[in-house]
């Protein structure tokens, strides 16, 4: 994924999460989950899976198909859990993962 649309989200207690557009995501390179979160201001998620490059990286990414009131611009955006990934950078530096994985 590549973005210079991303939607930054800031939460209580949280770092920052970058949602891309999915036209700024290899969306061939994921595939849908069982696996499924609600977030009491979002709403629904799901989760999809990453295969490339001979790895595959379980629930790699999440998104909002049916966002909440006032949570509609996150609609099909995809954020990504910087330890599931090779490498994740912002604005040219590199992302380190949340203590606990929770982002």
């Amino acid at each position: 994924a590549r973005s210079q649309r991303a939607l930054r989200v800031l939460e209580t207690s949280h770092p920052p999460v970058y949602y891309l557009p999915p036209d700024d995501v290899r969306t061939d390179l994921l595939e849908g989950t069982e696996t499924r979160s609600f977030c009491e201001f979002k709403g629904g998620a799901v989760y999809w899976t990453l295969r490339g490059g001979g790895e595959t990286s379980v629930s790699a990414a999440w998104s909002y198909p049916d966002p909440s009131r006032g949570f509609e611009a996150l609609r099909d955006h995809l954020a990504f859990y910087p330890s599931r990934v090779s490498e994740c950078f912002v604005d040219g530096e590199q992302v380190a993962a949340q203590a606990g994985d929770f982002y």
